[in-house]
């Protein structure tokens, strides 16, 4: 016994001092998990996000939601008297003495209390090497001090959350689902069985863990089927343990949004349409899966409020770049930009929605050389209105439209309406900004569409519930807004490219528009209700072509199944004209150009006809071809089928064509003319050889 006293020496020596130890709700509350956690408007969870890396945690589980297969077990292994001892069991240390004394193997005698005290004070946990003696009885006044301030059940729910299993798992939580995807709740005599025999060597294999375990249970008195743990600790013992998110609607939102573990987000999100719009997306890119199609975005905002209620940055099951946000990423704009154009232009009252634009080839010289448009389907429609130029997207006459506005002035407008993206001089995109060659997001193109919505205010979208609603600003004025809404609700006026049938057309008011971009890399189609604007972005994130897929078939069947649910048990009614409006019937003079109809006008622009001025009121020109162009001969065709068409407007009786010097005929009709290599000028002579306009151009090509 002397060896004994001499033992329990540093014990005597100790200062009598409390061990200081934090209260059961103190450490509970100090709890947060490895993730963060996105919630919809509701408090519905939307996604979870790991944000701690260093240890593998799950939310805390009261012991009421704990198996009681897994404490039965866990007291038989660890600490059998648990309910008797006040924190140390003092037969068993002794014995433990003893045993080590007598040269018996050494085992343990730590409570479930002493290890929680090790728990929760590094100070008390070993090194490398086994606890010192001052180590062990610190512990063991750290565990009676825990004792006359925690409850029994409070500290066996503490220990299953705070003690560490394999690898990175810490609790009972992360480990049961890591392990066997289920809840603390659902374990079985087997699997509870299994974790406990991990806890005193987490790195053994598994024979050696299932033989704790038959070992556990033999002595627990617990059912016993050792061939089934060790064929389970076979199964689990050397795999991977991942912890998959048990949520996962808005993980590109989640990513920008969530900043510390433990954190719960409220968003504006809805949980519903969150699912709505993931839903109808995957079931579009299903559908287009034979056309080159992976990727596809969709934003849906509360027009009034600015409020997100549904944010997927990407959907489908065939991507290759799942964690690209589509919402936020930049791709070309197509035609979405031209509704913003012929709004300042009806604006500054340059056009009204009656105006007529001819939709005819068209070359214009720049710093780069010419620049010469086409229409999508490579068709022209000759003149039309501005309303049908717009509705039925067509290009010749958006470019003309940006000729009258300039580059400089509709750049800085689309920076009114929130298109930071575009922040490069006018002259950097040329007239081609008329036809969305600038790259923008889906996020600027939502809100620049919301403030038409909302008559030609501008504000910030909000993503959190607890945000403020941002400055909002008039960036159009109200009645050139009314009128871009109401052309992007003509379904007849965007029958000339659409026809009458056609994902845009929907049961109830809404305006619409949807562009694509140069090969048929991108799709967009956005519009809007009364209520609701929605965006959808259909393309593959890589970059690669879509085969065959524009916007009225690759983004807009998602946007209508998006909308039409939306809007299912509400109405969405035309909006009210807004004072400064006139309503006028308009025929056109001569009546082929368009039918009569009814159109609205900014107070002051209205008329009842509209008049085409005839050839002889224009100055007259060579239309084609352009000053300056290069003219390239293709060598896989027969040159003898190869031609170039001359071409000039408002000619003057009696005027020729003459090429190089050399006369060819009346300038009245086109003139097709054979190329030959080199350089070439064209003249247009009017009575007496007077030269009216000039053109030179070049051939390059066959050496003929």
């Amino acid at each position: 016994m002397k060896y004994v006293f001499f033992w329990l020496l540093p014990v005597i020596l100790l200062p009598a001092l409390a061990w200081g130890m934090s209260g059961f709700a103190e450490v509970k509350s100090a709890w947060h998990p490895s993730e963060a956690y996105l919630l919809d408007r509701n408090g519905n969870p939307l996604q979870e996000l790991r944000m701690d890396f260093k240890v593998r945690r799950l939310p805390w589980v009261g012991l009421e939601q704990v198996s009681p297969a897994l404490i039965a077990a866990l007291l038989s292994a660890e600490d059998r008297r648990f309910y008797q001892h006040h924190g140390v069991d003092w037969l068993a240390m002794g014995s433990a003495l003893m045993g080590r004394f007598t040269g018996k193997p050494a085992r343990g005698a730590s409570t479930l209390t002493m290890q929680l005290a090790a728990l929760l004070d590094p100070r008390l946990a070993p090194g490398r090497e086994r606890r010192t003696f001052s180590q062990k009885w610190a512990q063991i006044r750290a565990a009676l001090e825990l004792e006359k301030t925690w409850g029994k059940r409070e500290i066996l729910e503490a220990y299953l959350n705070l003690v560490g299993f394999r690898g990175e798992l810490q609790g009972v939580a992360a480990t049961a689902w890591a392990l066997f995807g289920k809840q603390p709740s659902g374990l079985s005599e087997n699997e509870a069985l299994m974790l406990v025999a991990i806890l005193p060597s987490p790195n053994d294999g598994a024979g050696r863990i299932a033989n704790r375990a038959c070992a556990i249970a033999k002595a627990g008195k617990l059912a016993l089927d050792c061939e089934a743990l060790h064929t389970l600790a076979i199964s689990l013992i050397g795999r991977s343990l991942h912890i998959g998110p048990s949520m996962e609607l808005a993980p590109h939102l989640a990513r920008q949004l969530l900043k510390t573990p433990g954190e719960s987000l409220r968003t504006t999100l809805d949980e519903s349409i969150q699912r709505l719009v993931f839903n109808a997306l995957n079931q579009q890119l299903r559908g287009l899966a034979d056309r080159n199609v992976r990727d596809a975005a969709a934003l849906v905002v509360d027009n009034a409020s600015g409020e997100v209620l549904a944010y997927v940055g990407s959907a489908g099951p065939f991507t290759k770049a799942a964690k690209v946000d589509g919402i936020r990423a930049r791709r070309q704009a197509g035609s979405t930009l031209k509704p913003f154009l012929y709004g300042l232009a009806i604006e500054k009252r340059y056009l009204t929605a009656a105006s007529i634009l001819d939709d005819a080839p068209i070359h214009l010289e720049t710093a780069s050389g010419l620049y010469i448009p086409q229409n999508y389907d490579r068709d022209y429609k000759g003149l039309v209105s501005v309303r049908t130029a717009l509705a039925s997207s067509l290009n010749i006459p958006a470019v003309r439209a940006l000729v009258l506005i300039g580059v400089d002035r509709f750049r800085d407008r689309l920076l009114d309406f929130g298109y930071l993206s575009i922040s490069q001089p006018g002259e950097y995109y040329g007239f081609s900004l008329a036809l969305g060659s600038a790259e923008v997001s889906l996020l600027e193109q939502v809100n620049a569409y919301r403030s038409l919505a909302n008559g030609g205010v501008y504000s910030p979208l909000r993503f959190r519930l607890d945000e403020t609603a941002g400055l909002a600003r008039r960036v159009l004025d109200e009645s050139a807004a009314f009128i871009i809404a109401d052309i992007l609700s003509d379904r007849a006026g965007r029958a000339v490219t659409f026809g009458l049938s056609n994902p845009l057309a929907t049961r109830f008011w809404t305006a619409v528009k949807t562009g694509t971009s140069k090969d048929m890399r991108d799709n967009w189609c956005i519009g809007f209700s009364r209520k609701y604007t929605v965006g959808v972005w259909v393309g593959n994130f890589e970059g690669d072509s879509m085969h065959d897929v524009s916007g009225i078939t690759g983004a807009a069947p998602a946007w209508l199944e998006i909308m039409n649910a939306l809007q299912e048990n509400q109405a969405s009614f035309p909006p009210e004209p807004p004072k400064g409006l006139v309503r006028r019937d308009i025929r056109y003079l001569p009546a082929a150009v368009e039918p009569p109809r009814s159109e609205w006008f900014m107070s002051g622009t209205e008329t009842g006809s509209v008049y085409l001025a005839g050839l002889s009121a224009q100055p007259p020109h060579i239309a084609t071809p352009a000053n300056g162009v290069i003219i390239a001969l293709d060598p896989d065709i027969p040159y003898e089928n190869q031609a170039v068409f001359f071409t000039a407007r408002a000619s003057l009786e009696n005027t020729e064509f003459v090429l190089d010097g050399k006369r060819l005929g009346p300038a009245a009709n086109s003139f097709k003319w054979r190329p030959t290599p080199g350089p070439h000028k064209l003249a247009l002579a009017g009575q007496g050889g007077a030269v009216v306009d000039t053109v030179e151009f070049s051939v390059r090509g066959l050496n003929r």
